[in-house]
Order: C-alpha cells, then structure tokens, then sequence
C-alpha cells in the first residue's frame, strides 16, 4: 500500500530533516512510528500526506508511493482523494464551528451522498459522544472529545489510510487507553494505519510493526515485539523498567487476540 525509499527532507536550504528513510505499510497493518522531538516524525507524516510544502519543507531525493502511485508532487487534496488522510497534531479542530460542522467538512471529499451517510454511520458508532454534542462548538469540548472529533473528521472521507500525529498528547492515561483501542478498532474495520507516538506503551501495544527514528534516519526496525525487547527502546522509550518492557511486549504481541475477544467500550464522555 504505502510505500518509501530513500526519502530525503529539507526545510530551506541548510536544515536537513530525514535521510534516506525507507517503510512500507501493508493494507492491513498498523505501523508505529516513535522518536524524540526534532526525529523527523511529523516531517514523515507531512511528506506522505502532501502538506510538506506548507510547511517550506521540500523533498530532495527518494519517493513516496500509494498502491503504485507517486505522491511528492501531488496536492494534498488529491491524495485524499486516493484515500490517504492525516489527523494533526494538537487536534486543530474548527473551534468556532459545531460538532457537526466539523464533521461535514471532513466529508466534503467524499464521492457520493451515500458514502458520507455511511462514513456518518461509522464515526457515530465509534464516538457516541459526537453525536450528543452536534449542535456544541467544537471548543467547547474536553481535550479527549476534541481528539475523537478530529479522528471522526478524517475518517469522513473514507480513508483506506490513515495518518495519526501525536493522537495521545496531553490526555490522561485512561482517555490514551481509549484512545488505543479505537484506533485497532479502526485498523480492524479495514482502514491502516500510521502512528507517530512518543508514548511508546500505547504504540506498541497498537500497532504490528514500528520503526524508531533518531535524527532523521531510521534506527531500529521490526515487529512491535521485537522493539519492546529491544534494550534501546527500553531505555529511551519504556524508562528501562523491566516491568515496562514485559507489559509492553506482552500487550504488544496480545493486542489482536484480546481486542477480538472482548467488545469495545466506545467513547461516550
């Protein structure tokens, strides 16, 4: 599905971003993508989902391809229109605009009246919450509702793949939990998944497989296992506790297999 070779980022003509970074992220699977501050992460993201030039950034070698196609060159627009939408970080709801209003901006792109009733259907069984509040402004909503409002936006659209910057920053730890189960929930209803995450536990306990970025360039690769055993993502990621690592690992090879034994609790506030 998603595919990335070589991708090299600048921002103007001295700050280089990524070098050489290489994944590719199956039609089924949920890729994690972790690092500190200043790691490229949200570069990545921007690159894939064509904001890259809003942000003067520019690519200077390598490609990024969808299902074949390139993306570099192409407005953010059109790759949402190939199905391939982001959620920023910080949320950046319409705050003076309604619940429902937030809502129907995402699905603008849709192609037809019934693939947005249907998108509809699918966001109001997954966050109750929003439904409730449809006639609210959308800044008047907890900072966890904010977040389901966003994802709910994007999923509008009806992606077959879906960008995650930092969905976890600054919410408790239950709404994180949560946060983590809906987005398998998503990834199992057809959609995949990129996960940029600093909260390594939640990521790793969602997604398959991860890469850990350090200064642009890709450090450790493999399945969620296998870097939840890795002493590196202990240390900078899981705080070197090995009581970490274990609940790391152990939810990380579960998750499917628990997730599919049990119903979702859905966000209902």
């Amino acid at each position: 599905m998603l595919s990335v070779r070589d991708l090299q980022v600048r921002y103007g003509r001295s700050v280089a971003a990524l070098h050489g970074v290489d994944l590719d992220v199956s039609p089924d699977g949920v890729l994690a993508v972790l690092g500190s501050n200043g790691a490229g992460k949200s570069t990545l993201l921007r690159t894939v989902s064509g904001t890259l030039r809003m942000h003067r950034g520019s690519v200077s070698a390598g490609e990024v391809r969808y299902d074949g196609k390139p993306l570099t060159k192409l407005d953010p627009a059109r790759i949402v229109g190939l199905g391939v939408v982001g959620v920023p970080e910080g949320r950046q709801v319409f705050a003076r605009m309604t619940v429902e209003e937030n809502l129907r901006a995402g699905g603008i792109g849709a192609r037809s009246p019934e693939q947005r009733a249907a998108a509809r259907k699918r966001v109001d069984e997954l966050f109750p919450v929003l439904s409730e509040r449809a006639k609210q402004r959308a800044g008047l909503l907890s900072g966890g509702e904010q977040q389901m409002l966003a994802i709910g936006r994007a999923l509008m659209s009806g992606p077959r793949l879906l960008l995650l910057d930092e969905p976890s920053l600054g919410l408790a730890p239950k709404i994180v939990e949560q946060i983590g189960d809906i987005i398998r929930e998503i990834h199992d209803q057809g959609t995949a998944v990129v996960l940029v995450e600093q909260n390594a536990v939640m990521a790793l306990r969602v997604a398959d497989h991860a890469i850990v970025l350090e200064v642009g360039r890709v450090a450790l690769a493999g399945t969620t296992a296998e870097l939840a055993a890795s002493e590196e993502v202990q240390r900078l990621y899981l705080g070197g506790h090995a009581e970490s690592q274990a609940t790391a690992e152990a939810e990380a090879a579960d998750a499917r297999k628990q997730l599919a034994g049990r119903r979702l609790s859905r966000w209902a506030g």
